[in-house]
């Protein structure tokens, strides 16, 4: 059982920083970092703009995980506040001209990434794949949230 821990443990962390890895080295074309991939796609998905709450919740991350990011991001020129009269509190958030076709760079690349990671599985084996990554992620947060039983 331990071995399986370990196993599963390594393999998680080396995809991880991997990930990482691929995030660093497409937002430094940018003048960025690789934490500011998933707010720059999660905002490419919602033309319109979303609050800063609700690119908390998309992108899993804390308040003020996301704020420092949303402040980098507006200093780079990538995203703009739309504040009404002045007050920035819930105003929505959305991708500059430039950060739009950032992220569209970005996320044809991380597709790229996706499809290259992938290379050997069948439709039937990814399928299964997410399931299983789905279910175990979920295992792991409810012993996150309840403890171990």
């Amino acid at each position: 059982m331990i071995q399986r821990f370990q196993r599963f443990s390594s393999a998680v962390s080396s995809l991880y920083r991997d990930m990482q890895k691929i995030e660093r080295t497409e937002m430094a074309k940018y003048g960025l970092k690789g934490p500011h991939v998933q707010c720059m796609l999660a905002l490419s998905d919602y033309p319109e703009g979303i609050t800063a709450a609700q690119l908390c919740e998309i992108c899993e991350k804390d308040k003020a995980a996301i704020s420092r990011t949303v402040a980098e991001l507006e200093t780079a020129g990538m995203v703009e506040c739309l504040e009404k009269n002045g007050v920035r509190y819930r105003a929505p958030l959305k991708l500059t001209k430039q950060g739009a076709a950032a992220a569209r760079a970005v996320q044809k690349r991380t597709l790229q990434a996706v499809r290259q990671a992938g290379e050997g599985l069948d439709d039937e084996k990814r399928k299964i794949f997410y399931e299983v990554m789905g279910l175990i992620a979920g295992n792991l947060h409810t012993i996150c949230q309840e403890g171990l039983k």
